[in-house]
């Protein structure tokens, strides 16, 4: 089985990521990536969640995530933070028939979240760093990615 490793949206295999722009419905509102329903996911202020969802970019939405910090209701890489990645993945899924079967044709495939020379220890939670040939990490949405994919796989059969 080989490994499918994922970074930059215009790369190969970019469309994985939660920066790929992937149209979402999530509590009655259309938002633009998988990555700006997340972030929104770490807050209970829905005034906060709209300013999130308003961003042009997910990188943005990243940010102004960050500048609300002292709000967040959902702790960064947390069981619930877990819960809600896989939850935004199965949106994004189930609501892209294109992404679906796209995600479905990497059939068996170790899915990595390819974090490269990203520091610090948030990035080597979702994903992991190729050193050596050997790869580091605990690859968190790379896990989440393939389990969705599992669960998906049998409703489309």
């Amino acid at each position: 089985m080989a490994n499918i490793s994922f970074t930059k949206v215009n790369l190969p295999y970019g469309w994985l990521g939660n920066m790929a722009p992937s149209t979402i419905t999530w509590n009655g509102k259309t938002w633009r990536t998988c990555e700006a329903v997340f972030q929104a996911m770490r807050f209970s202020n829905p005034e906060i969640q709209e300013i999130i969802r308003l961003e042009k970019s997910p990188m943005s939405c990243k940010m102004k995530s960050k500048k609300y910090k002292s709000e967040m209701t959902v702790e960064p890489m947390s069981k619930q933070d877990v819960q809600n990645m896989k939850t935004c993945l199965l949106l994004k899924f189930t609501q892209n028939p294109v992404l679906l079967q796209k995600l479905l044709l990497t059939k068996n495939h170790v899915l990595i979240e390819d974090i490269g020379s990203r520091k610090g220890e948030r990035h080597l939670f979702w994903g992991m760093r190729n050193k050596g040939g050997l790869w580091e990490g605990k690859n968190i949405l790379g896990k989440l990615l393939m389990e969705v994919r599992e669960e998906l796989k049998h409703n489309v059969s």
